[in-house]
């Protein structure tokens, strides 16, 4: 991915619901270790991890707690895991974090903890969430009486299901009454001091989740193959966490779903109204989540495949003076579908041509077959502390290397796949002069990803409008912000509407105009996945088998960010905050 996108830390737990024998030494540490470390791609900001104790003794804490804000968050809590004195434990919680917009400090480390002198009343929460209504929350819980000692929502919704607890209503009763005005997203894990622990997930399902229940353990993560990798199952074996249903695990290891009660639900939107559970987030798919899941691994590659009929027709060349290359890394399993698509096109053709059919769907490339090569390489140790602006700028084109020798100068048109284009910055000031230097007539860039059109709000650092290159490109075609604003207040023209005023391809030669820096002698062209085949490409299937609420339908993707489409209230508020801001020609955060 061109751009550095921020987005909401990784959850893991075990939960053992037998005894481990001695031999077994400090399971549930290892496991738990090994279950961070595989998701450490998701939170490099902070770490933090809470063990409770199998069998509490007064004047001892019931739990072991830690958490690190360092520059090596990851490498201290994994070393404190194995140094603690005690390898007894029965809960095991952890999480990475990633300081998408609160401070790099260690108050902000998960897990919260609400301490109380009953251990059913004590609380411990870690998650991978975003709400919306924060403020709106933490007014509410005042209200109450409470004197909350922060605003940071992971203590504030600690506190909130930890005061449902007080009043004396059991753990399903307390998250469902805590969590029913909660706007956003989340997937949520604790424990109580008397041995309770649970998981849940928010209603619509767009923060991930997944989870393994066998006679042993309970194990809940955010990836499924770091549950498949810590515990060497198979991929059918992890399911996905339900959505709007909690997950309790009994202090003698009785396993129970409970719905959730919430009482956010989705404006109507200019598509039919869908059930909750059907929005997961499609960056997780496209971006965020490893491909060594064997289901994202399928759909980035068939990402990849669907966009060459839009690469061939922007490439406007014989495939013999095109040459196919990727901006690592994780535009790469897209690209070997773009390349098997291509290759199959090829073999297709060259079949019906033997067979004296009439086919002109690629333009020839000879016997040769389409070259392709890694052209961009990140030098990921790359740092500059230049003061100086201009020299800064000169080392920040050298972000990514680049491979001399492959693209024929003056001749060859170098297609070059992405993920997603989100602010183009890195895009227009490194890789794009970069590629430039090879003297290609023509460069593609193909975004695997439709244009991101508008801001998100449950947990990609993205909640301004003005970040969004697609966004600059439609207030120029529109003629600048002063027109823009025109047509807000005076026409009550929404931002859906707005784009509808253009062509596909208008929008496309715009941002590519503005991704060209000055300097740049080749032709730059931009081609974006269509919403269409982005739903048609991520087709999953949501399974639930370990509850009551088992379904085999197909889950629908959450594609706000490019369609505008959000599947809560507090998403369309925080788009009218960000295009009032943008009028108003405010920088700040959308909520």
């Amino acid at each position: 991915m061109s751009d550095d996108l921020k987005h909401e830390c990784a959850v893991a737990m075990v939960v053992l619901r037998k005894p481990v024998p001695a031999e077994a030494g400090d399971f549930g540490g290892a496991k738990l270790s090994l279950l961070l470390e595989k998701q450490h791609n998701r939170g490099q900001d902070g770490a933090g991890a809470a063990i409770l104790a199998a069998k509490p003794e007064p004047g001892e804490p019931p739990y072991w707690l830690y958490k690190s804000a360092s520059a090596t968050p990851l490498v201290d809590l994994l070393a404190a895991i194995g140094k603690r004195d005690a390898c007894g434990g029965r809960v095991f919680l952890g999480h990475l974090r990633y300081a998408t917009f609160g401070k790099n400090d260690v108050a902000f480390c998960h897990p919260f903890v609400h301490q109380a002198s009953e251990l059913e009343h004590t609380l411990l929460l870690a998650g991978n969430f975003n709400l919306t209504n924060t403020a709106e929350l933490f007014e509410t819980y005042s209200r109450q009486g409470e004197f909350p000692t922060s605003k940071a929502d992971g203590y504030l919704l600690c506190e909130m299901v930890a005061h449902e607890l007080a009043n004396g209503k059991d753990l399903a009763a307390s998250l469902s009454s805590a969590l029913a005005d909660a706007d956003g997203a989340w997937t949520l894990c604790g424990m109580t001091g008397d041995g309770w622990a649970f998981a849940t997930r928010d209603p619509f399902g767009i923060r991930p989740g997944y989870c393994l229940i066998d006679d042993d353990v309970v194990v809940v993560a955010s990836e499924r193959p770091a549950i498949q990798a810590a515990f060497n199952v198979p991929p059918e074996a992890v399911t996905e966490l339900p959505p709007g249903s909690a997950l309790l695990v009994s202090p003698c290891g009785e396993v129970v779903f409970s719905t959730l009660d919430n009482r956010q639900t989705a404006q109507p939107s200019n598509r039919p109204t869908v059930q909750p559970a059907q929005r997961s987030c499609a960056f997780e798919r496209i971006y965020f989540s490893r491909a060594n899941d064997a289901d994202i691994h399928r759909e980035r590659k068939a990402l990849g495949a669907a966009l060459l009929p839009q690469i061939l027709k922007a490439a406007d060349t014989p495939l013999e003076d095109i040459f196919f290359s990727y901006i690592p890394n994780s535009a790469q399993v897209a690209f070997h579908g773009l390349l098997e698509e291509l290759y199959g096109e090829i073999l297709t053709q060259r079949r019906r041509e033997a067979e004296g059919e009439n086919s002109a769907s690629l333009r020839p490339c000879g016997e040769n077959l389409p070259r392709f090569g890694q052209i961009a390489v990140k030098d990921a140790k790359f740092r500059t502390f230049i003061a100086d602006a201009a020299a800064r700028s000169e080392f920040y084109k050298h972000v990514y290397d680049v491979t001399y020798g492959l693209v024929r100068p003056g001749r060859d048109t170098l297609v070059v796949l992405d993920d997603s284009i989100v602010r183009g910055n890195t895009m227009r000031n490194a890789i794009l002069p970069m590629l430039d230097r090879l003297g290609p007539k023509r460069i593609v860039i193909a975004s695997s990803a439709p244009p991101i059109r508008y801001p998100d709000c449950y947990g990609i650092d993205m909640s301004t409008l003005g970040e969004l290159v697609a966004f600059r490109a439609l207030v120029n075609l529109l003629g600048g912000r002063d027109a823009l604003s025109r047509a807000v207040a005076c026409e009550s023209a929404s931002l859906p509407e707005l784009y509808a005023r253009f062509t596909d391809e208008e929008h496309c030669a715009e941002i590519a105009r503005l991704l060209t820096p000055p300097s740049m002698k080749a032709e730059v062209k931009v081609v974006f996945q269509t919403v269409e085949n982005l739903h048609r490409c991520l087709s999953t299937q949501l399974v639930t088998r370990h509850s009551s609420l088992v379904t085999g339908e197909a889950a629908a993707i959450g594609d706000w960010y490019f369609t505008g489409d959000y599947p809560t209230p507090g998403g369309y508020k925080v788009l009218r905050t960000a295009l009032e801001n943008y009028l108003e020609c405010k920088t700040e955060r959308s909520y």
